[in-house]
């Protein structure tokens, strides 16, 4: 019985050269309110609401969640590292040590590198 070989994968799926990551969009304060707003009129479904914006459902549904629980003059803010000038000086000061011990670290390796280069 001869043995077949199967294809890979590239032969299944082709790569294209549109196979780049999209940036990630990133949406205002006021269009997030704005779409909130729309979404509670009930004007409309919300699956044709977000097909509209061109976000998905889902998001929609976070961002009234979170509209919910912040007080009313908050920005919106999503997870993740908050913004250089929302940080306090402690937690600046923190990032800044963290920095300065990761380039203390380099400096070492590269002399050790150096000294085992001369002997």
């Amino acid at each position: 019985m001869k043995k077949t070989q199967l294809p890979s994968k590239r032969e299944i799926v082709p790569t294209s050269t549109d196979a780049a990551a999209k940036a990630r969009t990133v949406f205002t304060d006021d269009f997030k309110r704005k779409a909130v707003l729309r979404m509670r009129a009930g004007g409309q479904t919300v699956t044709d609401l977000a097909a509209e914006l061109g976000v998905r459902r889902k998001l929609l549904y976070e961002w009234a969640k979170k509209f919910d629980e912040q007080s009313p003059g908050e920005a919106f803010r999503s997870p993740g590292r908050p913004q250089a000038g929302e940080l306090s000086e402690v937690e600046q000061l923190r990032r800044d040590l963290a920095n300065a011990r990761e380039e203390l670290a380099i400096l070492k390796k590269l002399d050790a590198y150096l000294t085992r280069q001369k002997k």
